[in-house]
């Protein structure tokens, strides 16, 4: 069904071309409306008022013209000018071979890689649920690339320095009552919440933060082993976390290893014009008036660093040392003033650069209450985590013997984890969340262990019949046929579509529908009953199915049981 796609798309456009002699790219889209054939085009519509002649009369022309394409059963005109074909059943199921394919990676392109930046959490406190976006969005994207042959470099990029380390080290100062190392990543945060709160008393802290920071910047031997110490508990607690929302990172690097490289970079931009002075001995970066950008800080006034300063030093290392294609940088949509800063600040620069892109997300907001991590109400992802698992158990043990697995703790962790995930790589990452506990732990409709049950459902079937059919051929198709061996076909483009746009609820949403007719067709026909080459050629698009459903969880960084 591709390989005749694409005969299609260039018979039109050859015929399109010996008529009005201009080429004209052509698009047959995949169609699942009733009575509009399997792939319909609006290329006469288009192209009518460019070449002075009726869609009508030019779908006409497309439609004589296609009709004697082997492999094509009918070509028909409808409506304003629509073109509509109706491929043959051999033609159709040809298309499974190709799907099956896509489920394997690509073989590596051999181009430069891509460098995808995402999670950055701050050390010194606990994951929240928010950090949940940045973190599987950007997963997912990685993964989106290396399914498609890219060669990736994923990075943590973690926020360990800063003025938050001042204040906590002020904290701990003032209240700590034990050696740091045996505090835990709570623990951390209590004291940090205490900074801030008796901040509202005591003015001076603010200034005893920024100076203990400053003295840390510059070497502080004491402060150093303080800071050591808060990076490692901090990297323990989140270890867990990441495995079990199936996140891996390439290189887990701090602001902190690019300290040395940020004197040579502050040098440039002054020797440059790029850094000049701002008030109280600033060093900042003034920007076009039609850029309409408010001028950006790149040294504090008492010679400390800031986020541009670090920035620029984490992607001039990060361009010398894997000369990439691309840099994305998965961060949330409050920080798209930024970015655009810090892009202008490299081309104003002049170094030769990649392709720079912000991959945005909306802000996760509560039904309930907003959400503070100095305020301390942070909810943990961990705790959202394990209410997930705590309700997936509770279905699991009511269902009884209908759920089948030799694992339900496993099982429990697969379907809670997944349904946060998924409640979050189902949505358009542009768009605000509101977080609510029934809609991201629902376990019915579109959600994760829905995907995962179809899954285990295909496999159950593909145990009983003992085997995974065969590539055979059937004289015709049914409807739910027909219906899920052209949303099978789409697999391949789907993958695709969702990498080139960065948008993981694409591939989510198709899953989702491939979920629905496979289940409409398991109910319709008959599987296992069926008999000689209809019964191998069902069991060979169920498998085809599994395999699709199990390559697209694995993508959106799910996992899917093979019983349940």
């Amino acid at each position: 069904m591709y390989e005749l796609r694409d005969t299609l798309q260039g018979a039109a456009e050859a015929i399109l071309k010996k008529k009005f002699g201009s080429s004209t790219t052509v698009h047959f889209q995949v169609t699942f409306e009733d009575g509009h054939g399997d792939l319909t085009t609006s290329v006469a519509l288009q192209l009518a008022k460019k070449v002075g002649s009726s869609p009508r009369d030019i779908a006409e022309l497309l439609r004589e013209g296609l009709k004697s394409v082997k492999g094509i059963e009918k070509v028909e005109v409808a409506g304003a000018g629509f073109v509509n074909v109706t491929l043959g059943t051999d033609a159709i199921i040809a298309g499974l071979k190709t799907a099956r394919k896509a489920c394997v990676p690509m073989k590596k392109r051999g181009s430069k890689p891509i460098v995808v930046d995402y999670s950055a959490p701050n050390i010194a406190k606990p994951l929240g649920i928010h950090h949940i976006l940045s973190t599987v969005i950007g997963q997912s994207i990685v993964n989106l690339y290396s399914h498609q042959g890219y060669e990736t470099v994923s990075i943590n990029h973690i926020g360990d320095w800063g003025t938050q380390f001042g204040k906590l080290a002020v904290a701990y100062e003032k209240w700590g009552t034990k050696p740091i190392a045996e505090y835990s990543i709570d623990e951390l945060l209590v004291l940090y919440v205490r900074f801030h709160d008796e901040l509202e008393k005591d003015e001076s802290l603010e200034s005893l933060g920024r100076s203990a920071f400053s003295k840390l910047e510059k070497g502080d031997a004491t402060l150093r082993l303080f800071w050591k110490s808060v990076v490692d508990i901090t990297m323990r607690s989140m270890d867990d976390l990441y495995r079990r929302l199936s996140v891996r990172f390439d290189r887990t690097m701090g602001e902190s290893f690019y300290e040395k490289l940020m004197d040579p970079i502050i040098e440039e931009g002054k020797k440059k014009g790029v850094f000049v002075a701002g008030n109280e001995g600033a060093l900042i970066v003034n920007f076009e008036e039609a850029l309409k950008m408010s001028p950006a800080i790149a040294v504090k006034g008492d010679g400390s660093t800031i986020y541009l300063t670090r920035d620029l030093a984490t992607m001039r290392y990060r361009i010398d040392e894997w000369h990439p294609e691309a840099i994305l940088y998965v961060v949330d949509i409050a920080q798209q003033l930024y970015f655009r800063q810090l892009f202008e600040t490299v081309r104003l620069l002049g170094w030769d650069l990649p392709h720079l892109e912000h991959v945005i997300f909306g802000r996760m907001r509560f039904a309930d209450k907003s959400m503070s991590t100095r305020k301390g109400n942070i909810l943990k992802l961990e705790e959202v985590l394990d209410e997930a698992v705590k309700r997936a158990d509770a279905i699991i043990k009511e269902r009884g013997e209908r759920i089948q697995t030799d694992d339900p703790k496993d099982l429990a962790e697969m379907m809670g984890v997944g349904a946060v995930v998924y409640g979050v790589l189902s949505q358009n990452r542009k768009m605000d969340m509101v977080f609510d506990w029934d809609k991201m732990l629902s376990f019915e409709g579109n959600s994760a262990p829905y995907l995962q049950y179809t899954h285990a459902r295909a496999r159950s079937v593909l145990r009983k019949a003992g085997s995974e059919g065969a590539d055979a051929q059937v004289k015709d198709l049914t409807a739910k046929e027909r219906h899920l061996l052209k949303l099978v076909f789409l697999f391949g483009e789907t993958v695709e579509a969702a990498r080139r746009e960065h948008l993981p609820h694409t591939l989510a949403n198709y899953l989702y529908e491939l979920c629905q007719a496979f289940n409409s067709f398991y109910a319709s026909d008959e599987i296992l009953s069926a008999t000689g080459a209809i019964r191998d050629f069902r069991l060979h698009l169920t498998a085809c199915t599994a395999d699709i459903l199990k390559t697209g969880a694995s993508i959106l960084t799910l996992r899917v049981p093979e019983r349940m």
